[in-house]
């Protein structure tokens, strides 16, 4: 069960105690409103905070610190959430129980975590500027590689067509432009608004006593000026009309992929028979869209469906040869039309059950995965536990999928092609 504290206004910790594992883990998220004029930003500062502080001015002295401390393991941290981006560090440490008697970890992996992210590094009032060319050039990179990925660029591109009046257009990275118009001193202003005004929020996953957890932490906290914003609540997507749109780019393949809307959100009562039914549909291997599209009428090479829980939206994406558009996209239709009119299988059903539940059992098999599930639960609005969770996926029938398949509304198609 999570224990809630609030340390102090705006700083929240969420505690799983588990004395299953070896190694403890605390994540630390400031909070932001999803947006163009922030993304890239917000982006970049976790990776330019961990190459070095006042008392580990570069990697290898970080190196050092963590080897003292058993081997201790610091990472970035950064989320798209549907209408937030949160952005910060994570860190992973072995239990003091297995330690040398009398040797304390866990209060100096967390003096060390509030020296990366409070007390970094600077040259001449801002960030080292080679630690953020550095840095520039990896996030670059990084969005350089979805574009040279095509089915992750033609998912992206479709999502920002889709999405051109929502938050969720937006990249989780930013754009190129963005990233490179950043400075180190435009960087080390953004830094200091996010600790002046960013709700923070903190998990925790081990076996120490939470409200002496939350002693522990609280003067990390009390030390910051701080005046944090109420953020606004998530929002369901916000439609500014769809669109059908074809780009030709030199692919072999190439890459359909039509968005759905629905009312439904992962904060609405009929959530788990709309993941139910994204399952059936089109996300495995044994859902309509690929038994059917691929398997059974070879259509395509691959194609898949996914539920954005947060904002409502389904996506479908399918690898096809270029002439193959028109086909592909009628099946899809049929398929989901065949689940708005029930029919789906006892086999279907079983199937799609048991893959849900499979998924939702491995979220407690390390604190990484308990971390990602009830981290994101608390930003998303999601309230239902795995347990919780899994009960009502059992509970579901074909009926409440059929039920929940007429809601969706085929809103944009994208294709990404070769040249004729």
């Amino acid at each position: 069960m999570i224990q809630k504290i609030s340390l102090l206004p705006g700083v929240t910790l969420r505690c799983y105690p588990d004395s299953r594992f070896k190694q403890e883990g605390l994540s630390l998220q400031f909070v932001r409103p999803m947006c163009k004029e922030e993304a890239a930003l917000n982006a970049l500062l976790p990776a330019v905070l961990l190459r070095g502080c006042e008392t580990a001015p570069d990697l290898r002295a970080i190196t050092l610190r963590l080897d003292d401390l058993y081997g201790a393991a610091v990472g970035a941290q950064l989320r798209r959430v549907g209408d937030y981006q949160a952005t910060g560090l994570s860190c992973s440490f072995m239990r003091e129980e297995y330690a040398l008697p009398g040797e304390q970890l866990r209060a100096p992996m967390f003096a060390f975590l509030e020296e990366l992210l409070f007390r970094p590094g600077l040259v001449d009032g801002a960030f080292s500027p080679e630690y953020v060319e550095s840095e520039k050039r990896n996030l670059t990179a990084a969005i350089a590689a979805q574009r040279n990925d095509k089915r992750a660029y033609a998912n992206a591109q479709m999502v920002k067509k889709m999405c051109k009046g929502d938050s969720f257009g937006v990249p989780r990275f930013g754009e190129k432009e963005d990233v490179e118009a950043i400075t180190p001193q435009s960087l080390y202003t953004h830094y200091q608004k996010i600790l002046r005004e960013s709700p923070i929020n903190l998990f925790y996953v081990g076996a120490a006593d939470p409200n002496k957890l939350a002693d522990l932490l609280r003067p990390i906290f009390a030390k910051l000026d701080r005046n944090p914003i109420t953020l606004p609540q998530q929002t369901a997507f916000c439609d500014c009309g769809g669109c059908r749109e074809t780009e030709v780019m030199d692919v072999a393949q190439g890459k359909l992929c039509m968005g759905f809307t629905t009312p439904i959100t992962l904060r609405d009562e009929d959530f788990v028979p709309m993941q139910l039914f994204n399952t059936v549909f089109g996300s495995g291997m044994v859902s309509k869209l690929f038994m059917k599209i691929r398997e059974e009428m070879s259509l395509c090479y691959d194609i898949h469906s996914s539920y954005h829980g947060s904002k409502g939206i389904v996506t479908v994406s399918a690898g096809i040869d270029c002439n193959m558009d028109s086909k592909v996209e009628e099946e899809v239709l049929r398929q989901l039309k065949a689940c708005q009119e029930g029919d789906i299988s006892d086999t279907e059903l079983k199937a799609a059950k048991e893959a849900l539940c499979n998924q939702l059992r491995s979220t407690h098999d390390s604190p990484g995965a308990i971390e990602g599930y009830y981290a994101v639960s608390a930003l998303s609005g999601m309230q239902l536990t795995p347990a919780e969770y899994m009960q009502a996926v059992e509970k579901a029938t074909a009926e409440d999928i059929a039920k929940v398949a007429k809601t969706l509304q085929l809103h944009t198609v994208y294709f990404l092609r070769g040249e004729v």
